[in-house]
């Protein structure tokens, strides 16, 4: 009885993708880190599948408006996730109004790589360096304040954590994505922010924004003159790290996510996408699907130890 089915599954793997285009849904806007990574990786991955590789930019909600939509899509590999621990992992755990898991609702495809975050400063914050930071938290609490790309963003949660060690209050305010909350963080209308390399690296450059610390267990490649927030003694231990990877509605065949995950574990080692994502500060990582799933329950215990303190009732079950 279960024969036939089977082998419907695998003849559509075989066939696809055929010429039908691929969407790959994206849930922050053009011109950030996880946009930098989806378009290093759309074209080449389109290539050695034999298809063409849309990117949707489908922003809001922490990344989880493009998370629910790729859970809602039929499991035929037409419609894909590049996926962060924002909308797969964190945000259900602050916010109630996400009603799936990404640990479950999800086809685990394979992890890309990680990237640190960076903690800035805006230029009216009154402060240069983490140290300062921290002192002027203490001093005022409740006065100061950091953006993120919403609530349930790593970036949320990295200053959620930065309280909690630190002992401080500095406020949230969340953002749709990157680009209005650096325009913000440059501006002097928000603190600090926590942002992607590729993002804050201009605006550090031009003087528009100071780096405080990476959320890295040490320093980063990319600004190695920058500390780790972990140097600090407050804050001894302190790491974490944004993740990428690709994923698919759940139940997704087996052939096409195997087919899927060598394909990208070839392209994160072709030297032009290596060369791209390192210079985004993206430790590129690849491995198996069972290996990328493990990552994300992993993940998922670490933040629960933080949800809790701020998340609502009921959030994160």
């Amino acid at each position: 009885m279960t024969v036939a089915p089977a082998l419907t599954v695998l003849s559509h793997a075989q066939e696809w993708p055929g010429k039908k285009p691929i969407t790959l849904v994206l849930g922050f806007p053009a011109g950030g880190s996880a946009d930098i990574v989806a378009r290093t990786i759309a074209e080449p991955l389109g290539k050695r599948l034999g298809a063409t590789i849309i990117v949707e930019n489908l922003s809001g909600a922490a990344g989880t408006i493009a998370g629910q939509k790729v859970v809602n899509a039929a499991p035929d590999g037409y419609t894909l996730l590049m996926g962060s621990s924002s909308e797969v992992t964190i945000a259900r755990m602050f916010n109630p109004a996400v009603k799936y898991n990404g640990e479950t609702d999800l086809s685990h495809i394979g992890l890309i790589g990680v990237q640190p975050l960076m903690l800035v400063a805006g230029p009216k914050s009154g402060v240069k360096t983490l140290e300062e930071a921290l002192a002027k938290a203490r001093r005022e609490p409740n006065t100061m304040s950091f953006a993120s790309s919403g609530v349930g963003s790593a970036l949320h949660v990295a200053g959620e954590l930065l309280n909690q060690k630190a002992g401080i209050k500095i406020d949230h305010v969340p953002y749709r994505g990157a680009q209005q909350m650096t325009i913000d963080i440059a501006g002097g209308n928000v603190d600090f922010g926590f942002l992607g390399p590729p993002t804050a690296m201009p605006h550090i450059e031009s003087g528009k924004m100071i780096a405080l610390a990476v959320t890295s267990a040490g320093r980063t490649r990319v600004a190695p003159q920058v500390p780790a927030l972990s140097e600090a003694a407050a804050l001894k231990g302190f790491e974490i790290t944004l993740w990428n990877g690709l994923f698919g509605p759940a139940k997704l065949p087996a052939p096409m996510v195997a087919r899927l995950n060598k394909a990208l574990n070839e392209v994160i080692q072709e030297p032009q996408v290596w060369q791209k994502l390192q210079k985004a500060g993206v430790t590129t990582e690849g491995g198996t699907p069972q290996e990328f799933s493990r990552r994300i329950r992993d993940e998922a215990q670490r933040v629960r130890s933080v949800a809790p303190s701020t998340m609502p009732a009921g959030a994160g079950a």
